[in-house]
């Protein structure tokens, strides 16, 4: 997929993150969405082919859904050979399936996540203090369950090593308090007008992670939004309390890799065939199922 990324259109990236390569022009950004997967905020060595055409798309239909509640960065798909070709002549097909052009914000440097589920590093913490995002929680709570109602649980935003959870103070004190507020209103609004359409196409929605940044005095959705690999998906016709779900995102990845033992930190353990192939059918089976489109 190297290779198929690589055009002479395209200087080198201005920034390159875990799984996107933004580029500077000057007025807007161009984000290509590689093929590449983290987990536990490391870089794994095996792609996953497809992945980053998913993900663009998928964002693409939440951006376009969203914009009542908040406003966003999307200025016009890769694919847009009239608006991208004004910046980007002769773009290949490869990076204009995978890029979007986007308005410039400066990022705030927080990850809201927001749960409706106890899953993941939620029903760790729980089974470990009875805690949830730091914050007291019910007694006798099961795997999965529902949530009374979403919780906000932000956490920094690493450029390097794992991400760590932060009180709302904590929050509070690097942004501002009314920033914090907003941002926790924004993120519960967006997580439960999604949570509500899943549901209506046989998928749960059990928790997600946004981010926002400042394009002038505006709070803008940024990034990518409600994707396999920043939202936990599970198929509801499967779902019970009480246990592990199946999943259509990233969790199956970060299953196997904990499997093998790996101690979560650089290097990742490669891939083997039959991981990247089950998790590049679940993300197009995730996509289909919430778009109604399909990706070959």
């Amino acid at each position: 997929m190297a290779e198929a990324l690589t055009s002479s259109t395209l200087p080198p990236p201005s920034q390159s993150g875990k799984v996107r390569d933004i580029y500077d022009l000057d007025d807007a950004l161009f984000i290509v969405t590689t093929d590449r997967i983290s987990a536990f905020d490391v870089v794994l060595p095996t792609g996953v082919p497809g992945k980053g055409i998913v993900l663009n798309e998928m964002s693409r239909f939440w951006f376009n859904r969203l914009g009542e509640i908040v406003p966003n960065h999307l200025l016009a798909m890769g694919t847009d050979a009239v608006r991208v070709g004004k910046y980007l002549p002769g773009l290949s097909p490869a990076l204009a399936a995978r890029g979007m052009l986007v308005k410039k914000a400066v990022p705030i440097k927080v990850e809201c996540v927001v749960r409706g589920y106890l899953a993941g590093s939620a029903w760790a913490e729980y089974r470990k203090t009875g805690t949830i995002g730091g914050n007291p929680a019910p007694k006798g709570m099961k795997e999965s369950q529902k949530l009374h109602e979403p919780i906000f649980t932000p956490t920094t935003k690493a450029a390097v090593g794992h991400d760590e959870l932060i009180s709302l103070h904590q929050m509070a004190g690097a942004v501002g308090a009314g920033l914090t507020n907003e941002l926790e209103r924004l993120s519960i609004a967006v997580y439960t007008y999604a949570h509500d359409y899943a549901a209506t196409h046989g998928i749960i929605i059990a928790d997600t992670k946004f981010e926002f940044g400042m394009t002038g005095d505006t709070v803008t959705l940024i990034d990518e939004v409600l994707t396999p690999d920043s939202s936990r998906f599970w198929p509801a016709e499967d779902y019970q309390t009480g246990r592990g779900q199946d999943s259509l995102d990233k969790q199956y990845v970060r299953d196997w890799l904990e499997a093998t033992g790996w101690n979560k930190e650089p290097p990742a353990p490669e891939l083997p065939q039959d991981v990247v192939d089950q998790t590049a059918r679940r993300y197009r089976d995730v996509f289909h199922q919430l778009t109604g489109e399909t990706i070959a």
